[in-house]
C-alpha cells in the first residue's frame, strides 16, 4: 500500500475530487464499471457451473478407468487428452480460439463465448480436484457399500462422491475465485467485462489512476469477501467431521 501511494503523483491527492467526477460521475461514466463488474459476475458464475458439471464428468471417467482399465478406455484417452490441452494452454488463448475459430460463423453473443471457454478451462482444473476428492474417500466405505448390495455405480452416487464433495468444496471456492480474476481478460473478444469498463474510463479521461485503482479495489473486495466465506465454510465442515 505505501509503495502505491508512493507512485500517485503529489497532484494527484489534490485534484482528487476532480478526478472522481471525471472518471465516474460526469455523462455517468460509472455506468461502464457496473456494466462490467455484472458482466464479470455472469460470466464467472455460469464458467463455474460448467466447470463443476465438466469437471465431475471428467473425474468420474478417469477413477472409473483406475479401477478398471478395461472400462471407459476411448473416454479416458479423451478425457486425458482434454486435460493436457488446456491445462497446458493459456485461458487467453482458448477464449481467442472460441471466439475467433470454434464459434466464428456461429450467431452467437460474447458473453456466451466466454462463459463456454472459461468454463471448459475450469472444468479441466475442477476435474482433478474432485478427482483427488474421491480418491481421498477410504476404500473401507466402498467396500461397506458393496456388502450392503449396492453396485459399484450407486456406491459412487450414494457414499463415496458425497464425501468427496465434501471434502473438496473449499477447493471449487477457490476455483471459483481464481477463474473470477482470470475473466479479466474478456476484453481480448472486446466483452466490457469489469477490467475492459475501467479501461474504457481511463481512456476517455486520460487518468490511469483513479478508474484503474477503482476496478482493483472491486476484484479486492470481491475475492475477500468469498475469502471470508470459504474460511466460515471450512470451519463448519471440520467442526462436522469432529462430530
Amino acid at each position: 500500500m505505501n509503495m502505491l501511494m508512493a507512485a500517485l503523483p503529489l497532484s494527484y491527492f489534490s485534484e482528487f475530487p476532480q478526478k472522481f467526477y471525471d472518471s465516474f460521475i460526469e455523462k455517468s461514466r460509472y455506468k461502464n464499471i457496473v456494466i462490467g463488474l455484472g458482466n464479470t459476475l455472469l460470466i464467472t458464475f455460469f464458467a463455474v457451473l460448467i466447470g463443476i458439471v465438466l469437471g465431475t464428468l471428467i473425474a468420474l471417467i478417469k477413477v472409473s478407468h483406475q479401477n478398471n482399465p478395461k472400462k471407459l478406455r476411448i473416454l479416458n484417452a479423451i478425457a486425458s487428452v482434454y486435460l493436457a490441452v488446456i491445462r497446458g494452454t493459456p485461458v487467453v488463448v482458448q477464449l481467442l480460439i472460441m471466439w475467433f475459430v470454434v464459434l466464428q460463423s456461429a450467431n452467437v453473443d460474447k458473453v456466451v463465448a466466454a462463459i463456454l471457454a472459461f468454463g471448459i478451462n475450469s472444468g479441466a482444473y475442477v476435474a482433478e480436484v474432485i478427482r483427488s476428492g474421491i480418491q481421498s474417500v477410504d476404500k473401507g466405505q466402498i467396500e461397506a457399500g458393496r456388502s450392503l448390495g449396492l453396485n459399484q455405480r450407486a456406491t459412487m452416487v450414494k457414499i463415496v462422491f458425497p464425501q468427496a464433495l465434501k471434502n473438496v468444496l473449499p477447493a471449487i471456492g477457490n476455483e471459483f475465485i481464481a477463474l473470477l480474476k482470470e475473466t479479466s481478460v474478456a476484453g481480448y473478444i472486446a466483452i466490457q467485462d469489469l477490467t475492459k469498463g475501467g479501461d474504457i474510463i481511463r481512456s476517455i479521461t486520460y487518468d490511469p489512476y483513479t478508474s484503474l485503482l477503482t476496478v482493483a479495489a472491486i476484484y479486492l473486495l470481491i475475492v475477500l469477501g468469498l475469502t471470508t466465506l470459504l474460511g466460515k465454510l471450512e470451519r463448519r465442515l471440520h467442526q462436522s467431521d469432529n462430530r
